[in-house]
């Protein structure tokens, strides 16, 4: 069903509901008011002959010292209308011509009612002294009446409804046009157009329509411009170990001995390496993905720490390289235990990679309010200020170090996505500081005996 159909439909309906309940209060209180009128001139109909008739006695006396069998003759006030005048002894005085002698019957003083005939008649009886006179009239005519009324009433009200709702029509279909122009031109529009949609043509009330949709154009432009450089990285970065694991098996193929094994090992490293970088690759979408994490752990902070040295010691002496200082910090950390330890790990993994075989690795643990901050020390070489920008960087390594890129980008997706941050920066004494924040449960927090501990110089 169209917008415009329905909109039609609701304010349409609503409109003949409301009016509907209006016209039946109206037609009832009409139905009341006429039979109330009819009423009132019945009874006024026979106060006012009565009053006559007592102004006048000597014509009706006369008559009845005459005793006339035929009574004096009334003129005839209204089709359906029927008057009789009688003594207090029951003689007719006078009648209407063509009365139904059965509606002015001598009845109790007041209004009655009664079946004549297949007819309803309703009458009004008013004694004097002297004189009783009753006055009658058909229901019919009443009802036809009535009908009369209501088709006068209700015929400009169909005609009214109808015309209402033509006008309705074209106004709803006017007051949709700027919003027809709106789909038109996104219609208009090919599947690489990004570009915001103009705002001067569009009508103030779906100015806010525009702003959100070329809100949103800009969000996917920049999801697809960063899908596409991801997919062109990922697609240099994969055919580089591919090309040296397809070379170094033809090397095997046409070698034996040690040219062959040397050959293999080289191809076993090149598989190795590809595999971290697809493995990566995976984590990274899910992470910028709608994947749940959730797995129902507690990601203790300290907990954290301990299986992140132990994931990153893969060397002969890598884990008594890693110290850790802030040991006894209890807090709870906001984020899944497993997307944390890999965090972590990757700093980790970073700082062994860039720090001489006998130096050692600082990682230091602190509460900072209802964050939890890492900070791990290396002493390394470090990196330059243009350096320090790009390290976030997706396949971003510096010169042509090992490792894949992505583990420092997997660090920062993670910390944004769960409201943390990552953070680089020279140590005056040489080497990097990578300081990684994350959200802590706050309830965990405030109950922690540890806040702080001493920061490695």
């Amino acid at each position: 069903m169209s917008l415009r159909l329905r909109l039609l439909l609701l304010i349409g309906i609503s409109l003949s509901l409301l009016w509907g309940a209006v016209a039946i209060w109206m037609l009832r209180s009409l139905d009341e008011e006429v039979h109330h009128t009819l009423d009132q001139r019945l009874a006024m109909s026979a106060q006012m002959v009565a009053g006559l008739m007592s102004q006048n006695p000597a014509a009706w006396d006369g008559a009845n010292r005459t005793q006339e069998k035929s009574a004096l003759t009334m003129p005839s006030i209204a089709k359906g209308f029927d008057c009789q005048i009688t003594s207090l002894r029951g003689d007719v005085i006078a009648r209407t011509p063509g009365v139904t002698v059965d509606a002015v019957a001598m009845g109790k003083p007041g209004y009655s009612e009664r079946v004549i005939k297949g007819e309803r008649w309703r009458s009004y009886t008013f004694e004097t002294d002297r004189l009783r006179v009753t006055t009658a009239d058909r229901l019919a005519e009443r009802n036809s009446l009535l009908k009369n009324v209501t088709m006068a009433a209700v015929v400009p009200f169909v005609v009214a409804m109808i015309g209402s709702m033509i006008v309705l029509w074209f106004g709803v279909k006017s007051g949709l046009l700027p919003l027809e122009r709106l789909r038109q031109a996104l219609a208009r529009r090919t599947p690489d157009t990004m570009t915001p949609i103009p705002e001067r043509a569009m009508s103030t009330d779906l100015m806010p329509l525009v702003a959100t949709l070329n809100a949103l154009l800009q969000r996917v432009n920049v999801t697809i411009a960063r899908e596409r450089r991801f997919t062109s990285d990922a697609a240099h970065e994969l055919r580089t170990p591919l090309t040296a694991i397809k070379t170094h098996l033809q090397v095997t193929r046409i070698t034996q001995g040690k040219d062959a094994a040397l050959a293999m090992d080289y191809a076993e490293e090149g598989v190795a390496r590809l595999q971290r970088t697809l493995g990566q690759l995976l984590t990274l979408s899910q992470i910028e993905g709608p994947f749940s994490w959730e797995d129902g752990k507690l990601s203790a902070a300290e907990e954290v720490a301990r299986l992140a040295m132990r994931d990153a010691s893969t060397g002969s002496n890598a884990a008594e390289r890693i110290v850790l200082h802030g040991a006894g910090v209890s807090a709870q950390l906001a984020v899944p235990q497993a997307l944390a330890i890999t965090a972590l790990r990757n700093l980790l993994d970073n700082a062994l990679r860039h720090t001489p075989a006998a130096q050692e690795i600082i990682l230091e643990m602190q509460l900072a309010g209802n964050t939890c901050v890492f900070r791990v020390l290396d002493q390394g070489r470090g990196l330059s200020l243009e350096e320090l920008t790009m390290v976030k960087e997706r396949f971003w390594r510096r010169g042509s170090g090992q490792g894949s890129g992505l583990g420092l980008s997997i660090v920062a997706a993670i910390a944004e996505r769960f409201g943390g941050a990552i953070e680089f920066s020279q140590r005056p004494g040489g080497g990097l500081e990578a300081r990684l924040t994350l959200p802590t449960k706050i309830e965990e927090c405030e109950n922690s005996a540890v806040r702080t501990s001493k920061p490695y110089p």
